[in-house]
């Protein structure tokens, strides 16, 4: 079962799960990166390019998903790094440092919150998050091009793709096809038939929606939704 709520930390997300024990979970690309607690381990997951598929992980999870290019600057790697990878944050951080947080988190009466206290932790620690890197998330959203997007900017082309890498773990181009499908998966659990939600979410059509979503979700869409048809 899978819950979430806002998180104080801006723009990010705690959420838990505990997956079902009939078949496998799917987390879809969304342009973030988490932070997640597991069985006594803190881990990093990062930005991925294709659905993560959970078949076995029947323990419970908990999360704080950080807007997208944020966590680079609290956890202190660039994104690209982490690419479709879940690795321990002691990889990452010191060893000392991370076991000290483990045994607060699981010293705490609701670890889940002390979870998010070390994120908002981290934040507090790091470096604003670059203005820049909102704007390059709003425009694509919005369904902006990316040339436009780098025009509006004032960025090159190059530089753009640049502090994308860095910040999201992949160029605009990818950003914006996985912030894409994400619109989509907004409105068609909202009720939009399939071809109505190709046009609003910025696709040519519904062919490509249900490419876009079989290459980034592993699945048809009518599957991935548990229904048939449009």
């Amino acid at each position: 079962m899978y819950a979430e709520r806002v998180s104080r930390l801006q723009g990010a997300v705690v959420w838990t799960n505990t997956p079902d024990a009939h078949g496998a979970g799917r987390v879809l690309p969304d342009g973030c990166m988490d932070l997640l607690w597991n069985d006594g381990r803190l881990l990093v997951a990062g930005p991925d390019t294709r659905a993560y598929v959970t078949e076995g992980e029947r323990s419970s999870w908990a999360g704080v998903r950080f807007f997208p290019g944020t966590a680079p600057g609290f956890l202190g790697v660039p994104a690209h790094e982490l690419r479709d990878l879940r690795v321990d944050l002691a990889d990452l951080w010191p060893v000392s440092e991370v076991r000290r947080l483990c045994g607060r988190i699981e010293a705490a009466d609701d670890p889940v919150s002390a979870l998010e206290d070390v994120a908002v932790e981290c934040a507090v620690g790091a470096e604003p998050p670059d203005p820049v890197l909102r704007g390059v998330v709003a425009a694509l959203d919005s369904g902006r091009p990316v040339a436009a997007t780098a025009d509006e900017l004032g960025l090159g082309a190059r530089q753009l793709h640049r502090r994308c890498l860095t910040a999201f773990g992949y160029g605009p181009k990818t950003l914006a096809r996985i912030l894409r499908l994400q619109r989509a998966l907004v409105l068609v659990r909202g009720g939009i038939g399939f071809a109505d939600t190709a046009v609003r979410a910025g696709f040519a059509d519904q062919a490509h929606l249900a490419r876009d979503v079989k290459e980034l979700a592993g699945l048809p869409l009518g599957e991935l939704l548990g229904r048939r048809g449009g």
